[in-house]
């Protein structure tokens, strides 16, 4: 069954084992402009951008997710499962929930706490914290002291809801479930992951704070978050 519905290639041959998910496609772009060499475009469908080069004579593929749970569980399940994708690195932008977390800090998250169903009904039972794979975590881990970048780590909150209607619940999320910061997709990925058989992990930069009320702009969200690209890319 290929291409699906949302990839549109033929030689799976050319998405490599590991591929970098960040949720702009324009960020996509950036990388494979950026950091890889030889490169080849393997997505346009609905202008999901998606990549395929080398980054230090390694195969790597970089494509975007969009926003939210349905749009990185369309893409994320399409790679597993029909393109043979072992490892996907979603690198995203969150929220902080606490003021131990600043501008352009790098989280990696160890777990994702939602309200979702996303879980459920992939059959994972009634499941609201899904861990990211661990193996993989080390990884970056090691890559992100070898580069000599701090890593937060913990639980983020995975949100279907951008705009919340009881306004900030950043507090409660915090004190409740742990939650370092808020995004809308590591869950879902998590999540098929498990049901692939495969492996996920996740990086955000900080492009906001709910304590402060800081804010980075799209420019700056799109080009200046190169610590968790940089960190994702040296695991490669």
């Amino acid at each position: 069954m290929i291409p699906t519905p949302h990839i549109n290639l033929k030689d799976k041959s050319k998405i490599a084992k590991t591929v970098l998910m960040p949720g702009d496609p324009l960020r996509a772009k950036f990388i494979a402009e950026t950091y890889l060499t030889d490169v080849i475009q393997i997505n346009d469908v609905r202008n999901m951008f998606g990549y395929t080069g080398y980054y230090k004579g390694k195969q790597v593929t970089v494509m975007g997710s969009g926003m939210g749970m349905p749009s990185i569980g369309i893409y994320s399940y399409e790679l597993y499962n029909f393109y043979e994708v072992e490892n996907i690195i979603r690198i995203g932008s969150a929220g902080a929930y606490t003021n131990k977390l600043n501008l352009y800090d790098v989280v990696l998250a160890e777990s994702a706490y939602s309200e979702s169903s996303f879980a459920e009904v992939l059959g994972l039972g009634d499941s609201h914290v899904l861990d990211s794979t661990a193996s993989l975590n080390q990884k970056l881990e090691a890559a992100a002291k070898k580069l000599n970048i701090p890593l937060h780590k913990g639980t983020i909150h995975s949100s279907d809801v951008f705009y919340h209607p009881q306004g900030s619940i950043h507090q409660k999320m915090y004190d409740d479930y742990g939650c370092l910061c808020v995004e809308m997709e590591s869950f879902a990925l998590f999540a098929n992951a498990k049901v692939s058989g495969k492996k996920a992990s996740c990086l955000l930069t900080i492009s906001d704070s709910l304590v402060t009320h800081e804010l980075t702009s799209s420019l700056e969200r799109q080009k200046s978050f190169t610590k968790m690209m940089e960190i994702a890319l040296e695991v490669i």
